[in-house]
């Protein structure tokens, strides 16, 4: 089982079917809004 976690506030933003637990970093919908102005990493 894999989860995609927010990479801004850590949240758990989905669960995805997998053969090996993995963990991959998006941006979930609140952060998304946040950062409009062009933020970088």
């Amino acid at each position: 089982m894999g989860t995609i976690v927010c990479q801004t506030c850590e949240a758990t933003i989905a669960y995805f079917e997998d053969e090996k637990v993995t963990t991959l970093y998006g941006k979930c919908d609140c952060c998304e809004h946040d950062s409009e102005g062009g933020e970088k990493e």
